[in-house]
């Protein structure tokens, strides 16, 4: 894990609540942040944070600062966006992307 993503992991575990079942996980590379099984976000190696939205979450995802289409390996992945690292600077504004994640994954079934 480079040393971006392990800062805004550190950052992301200050900020979850554990009583909610949460988990790190190993997944595209990096540790995820899983919840109920589900994944809510992935700190990347450049310091981006991958946030699970939902779908139908990705219009409203898209239009805030930092946010941007995931794409692996070619293909968009639906459901997810990337925040950039200078985005993410303030805690307020990474736990609104956490709110938002936790949101979305709340309507999933657990796994």
């Amino acid at each position: 894990m480079s040393m971006a993503s392990e800062e805004l992991a550190n950052r992301i575990r200050s900020l979850l609540v554990q009583g909610e079942n949460i988990r790190e996980q190993k997944m595209f590379g990096a540790n995820a942040f899983m919840s109920n099984g589900n994944m809510l976000v992935a700190p990347m190696k450049d310091g981006s944070l991958l946030v699970r939205v939902g779908k139908d979450g990705m219009d409203d995802a898209l239009a805030r600062e930092g946010a941007g289409v995931m794409e692996m390996g070619g293909r968009t992945m639906g459901g997810f966006v990337v925040v950039s690292g200078d985005a993410l600077e303030d805690d307020f504004v990474l736990g609104e992307w956490l709110d938002r994640a936790r949101a979305f994954v709340k309507t999933l079934p657990p796994k």
